[in-house]
């Protein structure tokens, strides 16, 4: 699944850098790194945050680096209806982290990781938010789990300069080409609607396809790409039902949409909720295809089902986490085992492990062995300028005005208990 790409501009990014660079005091935080020696302090002790004369040491542990260490924040549902997809970024990221500091971290720095609960609600997220930034003073923010609470935590990352990596959410929400301070690794949601639309019209020569989606910024973010993917084959949606958040209230939907008689639901929703309709679809007689988005959580989903589970569709960003022909899937693999030998592996775990992996590889690049400690707009600004990286099988690559690194979209099918990749739909 490609997109567009906009060409590189290195002279508008030297003109962002050198603008957001003069906001900070007026000068970068580069130009004071390299005085900091033993004074940095932990995050616990860490002052000066925004204080044009606080000292170089200062600036840093502002920015979440110390002599040993840089501190990256997390806030994700770690309980709740979708404590699965919190659990498992935290998991991945730190799987990453570790694997990392075995071999020594970022010259010689070891990355850390405070995670909060936000339980995917966006009240806890603006708090947990403010706290990671202005307290804790991280370096970045890593594996946030939903659109929603992405919403309103995006904009307190990027109005302190802040990057937001790694979030596990395709909205276009967050793919605006003025959103500098936003690292998205994964594809969106368009297109990975779009892929459903195609398979499930091309593939099967569906004509009548629903939706069930979340009414919130999420649902409301797969509805749109799938209406756009419809529209742009002169069709519409036969019908639609929703559900609230954190529930599993689910039946009324599905007494609304078995009216419409689909041959398809497309459900865009999280695994309890979305196990919740297909079982309930089932032993009332819908005979419909159903197709996940991969925010479900496909663990989740796969255990919810049980056997109900037997030809449920969902698309996926990255690859099968047990192909181990895949450099990095193997190098997951191990660090999974390496910090919990009980670990399944799954697509949530991977996403995040691919982030934090993202992570240590541009750290690297973005300083030298004996050089100066690493800052944020030295991290950005590497991002947008390496070209195509690769994160051992799995490429991403950005720009100044493209935050989104990866454009693949997999197609993968529950058969027998487990989910196997295909390349099309079949009846």
């Amino acid at each position: 699944m490609e997109r567009p790409r906009p060409p590189l501009r290195r002279l508008l990014a030297l003109v962002v850098l050198a603008w957001a660079c003069a906001g900070e005091g007026g000068g970068s935080a580069a130009d004071g790194a390299s005085a900091a020696t033993s004074a940095n302090r932990s995050p616990e002790q860490q002052s000066g945050a925004g204080d044009p004369q606080a000292a170089p040491e200062d600036l840093l542990a502002a920015e979440g680096v110390f002599d040993d260490s840089i501190v990256f924040g997390q806030s994700a549902a770690l309980s709740g209806a979708t404590e699965g997809l919190g659990t498992d970024m935290r998991l991945g990221v730190l799987a990453a982290f570790e694997e990392a500091n075995r071999d020594g971290g970022v010259h010689g720095r070891l990355l850390k990781l405070q995670s909060r609960d936000d339980r995917y609600e966006s009240e806890l997220a603006v708090e947990n938010t403010r706290e990671l930034i202005d307290s804790v003073g991280v370096f970045g923010l890593i594996g946030a789990v939903g659109t929603p609470t992405s919403n309103v935590a995006e904009p307190i990352a990027s109005e302190s300069r802040v990057p937001y990596i790694g979030a596990f959410t395709g909205a276009s929400l967050l793919r605006r080409d003025d959103q500098r301070y936003v690292v998205n690794l994964r594809a969106s949601y368009n297109q990975e609607t779009e892929w459903m639309v195609e398979r499930l019209t091309t593939d099967l020569g569906f004509s009548r396809i629903a939706i069930l989606y979340q009414d919130d910024t999420y649902g409301l973010a797969g509805l749109n790409g799938v209406v756009q993917a419809l529209e742009r084959r002169d069709m519409a949606l036969v019908g639609a039902g929703t559900y609230v958040r954190n529930t599993i209230a689910v039946k009324r939907a599905l007494l609304r949409l078995q009216e419409s008689r689909p041959q398809a639901v497309i459900i865009i929703g999280a695994y309890r909720p979305a196990a919740e309709f297909i079982r309930w679809a089932r032993k009332t007689g819908l005979g419909a295809v159903f197709v996940n988005l991969s925010f479900v959580g496909s663990n989740g989903l796969l255990n919810e089902l049980g056997e109900s589970g037997e030809g449920v569709v969902v698309t996926q960003v990255v690859p099968l986490p047990r192909d181990t022909s895949i450099p990095v899937v193997a190098s997951y693999q191990a660090a999974l085992r390496a910090i919990d030998g009980s670990a399944q592996p799954g697509f949530v775990s991977l996403e995040g492990y691919l982030a934090g992996r993202l992570v240590v590889q541009v750290l690297g690049m973005s300083t030298e062995p004996d050089g100066d400690p690493p800052t944020r707009e030295a991290f950005l600004q590497t991002l947008a300028e390496a070209g195509p990286i690769d994160l051992g099988g799995f490429m991403v690559e950005y720009g100044p005005e493209d935050n989104q690194g990866s454009d693949e979209v997999f197609l993968t099918v529950i058969r027998q208990g487990r989910f196997v990749r295909v390349d099309e739909l079949s009846r």
